[in-house]
């Protein structure tokens, strides 16, 4: 029997262990750290994997993986799916039913002819997402997935730091939300999915997806796992995905993604002495972009000083601040090497003060999305 809401695992490294906690609707318990995935097979070899995840599981009682069946990133067709299969070879090795694995299908993407076998753009129709979930068990070797989400709407929606929404960028053929449910329904019914998610969603998206599955009896979004940071906070916050997801209404779980903002909340970027030359946003330049821009830069500095003064790292000031949110579910974290991990968990200790929570607001005050600012 694995862990209920509430629970914590006992560990060495963590001064209170590791808490557990109900995500949205379902009945899936989740460690308030989830493991992202996304440098495997590309920055990381598979071996760096199995070693990330025996740390994470063993270590400090991490039973939540995220993955996608794009990764790794940067998506290459070359590549594609390797992430899968670097978690297959430790999965392999471990009690399926400990587990808690989350899987994404791609959203819409009219330039990308490799995902899909047929090598049409993918699309979030019911086709694709039997196929995407088939391929992703298949590379996974497991027969379900806990959490299947999808990875961007299907529709056009501004995401990856683009500043509003914009009439002249709707398109007409967008698969519906009942078609997409229906497409979601199918691989649940099959019991190749336990529940479903969203991400990069908006609060029209989550109303719109709940409102159906209600009306319909179709399956319920219980996570949305979009972008929230120290750098990316008003979209969630003041754009009314705090009250539309509340366990209160539609109790849809957020789970946390790029919490560092790619690296930079690390403050190595700021740093002229360090060697950059492997990071993530050298090897993502045009998603990461959004994060170099000068408002964002002079925020980040801003956020180092507020860590100096409060006797954090820069890391633990981001990543605790992050685990603090109380509508944040779980934090997804991601390293390219044990010791980057390691770090990242154990900000988990680190608490957020009175002192700490003022200065933050401040800056937040006066750089309040600085990835949105014209480039």
């Amino acid at each position: 029997m694995g862990p209920a809401a509430g629970d914590r695992h006992a560990c060495k490294s963590l001064t209170e262990g590791m808490k557990y906690v109900k995500l949205g609707s379902s009945d899936l318990v989740v460690s308030e750290v989830c493991l992202g995935t996304m440098t495997w097979g590309e920055q990381n070899t598979d071996e760096e994997a199995y070693e990330q995840l025996s740390v994470a599981f063993d270590e400090f009682g991490i039973n939540f993986i995220d993955t996608a069946e794009m990764y790794p990133v940067q998506p290459r067709a070359e590549t594609q799916g390797r992430t899968d299969i670097a978690i297959s070879k430790w999965l392999k090795d471990r009690n399926r039913e400990d587990v808690v694995l989350a899987s994404k299908v791609c959203g819409r993407q009219d330039t990308n002819t490799y995902i899909r076998k047929s090598g049409q753009p993918p699309r979030v129709r019911r086709a694709d997402i039997v196929e995407s979930v088939d391929a992703s068990l298949q590379r996974l070797g497991t027969d379900y997935l806990d959490l299947l989400q999808v990875h961007w709407p299907d529709r056009y929606v501004p995401i990856f730091g683009d500043e509003s929404y914009n009439y002249a960028k709707e398109r007409d053929d967008d698969v519906a939300f009942e078609d997409q449910l229906r497409g979601l329904e199918e691989v649940v019914k099959a019991g190749k999915v336990r529940h479903i998610g969203v991400s990069n969603e908006t609060p029209f998206g989550v109303a719109k997806f709940v409102e159906l599955s209600e009306r319909l009896g179709l399956p319920r979004v219980c996570s949305i796992q979009n972008s929230y940071s120290l750098l990316v906070r008003a979209d969630f916050e003041l754009g009314g995905l705090v009250e539309v997801c509340a366990p209160r209404n539609a109790d849809v779980g957020l789970l946390a993604y790029s919490p560092l903002a790619g690296g930079v909340l690390t403050g190595k970027y700021q740093d002229s002495d360090s060697d950059n030359s492997k990071s993530r946003l050298n090897h993502f330049k045009g998603y990461m972009a959004r994060y170099r821009n000068s408002m964002s830069e002079a925020a980040v500095k801003a956020y180092v000083e507020v860590a100096a003064e409060v006797g954090l790292t820069p890391t633990q000031l981001a990543l605790a601040w992050c685990y603090t949110r109380p509508f944040v579910t779980s934090t997804i974290v991601g390293a390219t090497s044990v010791e980057q991990l390691r770090e990242n968990i154990m900000a988990y200790n680190c608490p957020i003060t009175e002192q700490a929570d003022d200065m933050i607001r401040e800056v937040y005050h006066k750089y309040t999305d600085p990835t949105k600012v014209p480039r």
